[in-house]
């Protein structure tokens, strides 16, 4: 009896489980559906419906997003798409429905921003998108109505505004290649011609949708992140410049501070944003108090404050001088200074005074030893 208990115990579990993520992912539009009316705004303030495009024969809509990896390796071929089929008239529309408060840091290792409005305008811009790009992260009401499963994913409907197609745009997920089957555009080509679309529905590959449901997992992430040991060892000259000369595999971004330095202070949490973002992939953050050795338990409690799990040093002398020739020559001694340097000890940054966070995720991401492609 006690068996059966536990089994029944388990099948229930089982099947809130997967309620769970039935009601994450709502039904994807059907083959022959009517389009989904939306009122959304775009990234140059406009809004859009249904009745924006209603002189286009055609009207394709992408569920894509700025953070995914595939989603990025796939904007030069929507571009493309939408510039071959301008004198067609054919609409090629954009929208983000991801909700950026479901996002944790650890899903942005292979970009420099996350999916709010505001970024979403820096992307458009950055990449000068030819098609307008909606925002409906806010209620995800939109993606609810058409069901996209990752990003980037398709609808295409005719000029009755009946889906004909939904999938993927192509079978080639890096930026690079020849794809064997190029789906959307075959829709495309097969709906301004008038005729059917020969293949309707593929599999969809990429990012999943970060829907409203998931926001406890950024809490989960953070929660995790204060249960990471905090160190702070002392470091030599000798020591500091092996890691200018950075023998690992690794991209390295190293941030010279200290405790009464309040621009180090100020900016220490966008170091910390960047570890977490980027740890997973070949880059590593290291931090260099400049804090007198005597200070050392002062510096260690404002990195413990911050979660600082990263490889955290402090100078084992007072001579300020030495730390500076020891890190860069070039280095004139004010603070906070950053390096990033490349295996082998190429400097491909270095300043001294506050970073900016988004150009220092753009550079990192842009690296040859991180990128943002799979």
């Amino acid at each position: 009896m006690r068996a059966s208990y536990k089994i029944l115990i388990a099948l229930f579990v089982f099947a809130s489980l997967i309620n769970v993520c039935l009601a994450e992912q709502p039904a994807t539009l059907k083959i022959g559906a009517s389009a989904p009316d939306f009122n959304l705004l775009g990234v140059d303030g406009k809004r859009y419906s249904l009745k924006t495009f209603a002189n286009s024969p055609v009207l394709a809509i992408v569920f894509t997003c700025n953070h995914c990896p595939t989603a990025q390796a796939y904007e030069e071929r929507i571009k493309k798409l939408t510039a071959d089929f301008k004198a067609k008239n054919v609409a090629m529309v954009a929208i983000s429905s991801n909700d950026p408060k479901a996002i944790r840091l650890d899903e942005l290792g292979y970009t420099d921003l996350s999916d709010t409005y505001e970024e979403m305008k820096i992307r458009a811009k950055d990449m000068s998108y030819n098609f307008p790009y909606l925002f409906d992260g806010g209620d995800q009401k939109i993606a609810n109505a058409y069901g996209p499963v990752a990003t980037p994913h398709i609808f295409i409907f005719d000029k009755e505004r009946k889906l004909q197609y939904n999938g993927r745009i192509d079978d080639v997920e890096k930026p690079s290649g020849t794809p064997k089957n190029t789906d959307a555009r075959n829709a495309i080509e097969a709906l301004v011609a008038g005729k059917p679309v020969p293949v309707p529905t593929t599999k969809t590959f990429g990012c999943s949708m970060k829907w409203i449901s998931k926001e406890h997992g950024v809490q989960d992430e953070q929660a995790g992140w204060a249960k990471e040991a905090v160190s702070l060892e002392t470091i030599d000259e000798a020591g500091l410049k092996e890691l200018i000369q950075n023998k690992s595999d690794k991209l390295r971004l190293i941030n010279v501070w200290a405790t009464w330095c309040g621009p180090c202070v100020t900016e220490f949490p966008d170091f910390m944003t960047m570890h977490h973002m980027y740890r997973g992939r070949d880059f590593e953050f290291i931090s260099i108090s400049a804090d007198s050795p005597d200070k050392k338990d002062k510096a260690l409690k404002f990195l413990q404050g911050k979660h600082a799990s990263n490889k955290n040093y402090i100078f084992n002398v007072d001579d300020k001088y030495k730390l500076i020739e020891a890190v860069d020559p070039k280095w004139q001694g004010a603070l906070p200074y950053t390096l990033l340097v490349e295996p082998g000890g190429k400097i491909v940054y270095a300043a001294q005074g506050p970073i900016n966070p988004h150009k220092m995720k753009k550079i990192i991401v842009e690296n040859k030893y991180v990128g943002r492609y799979y």
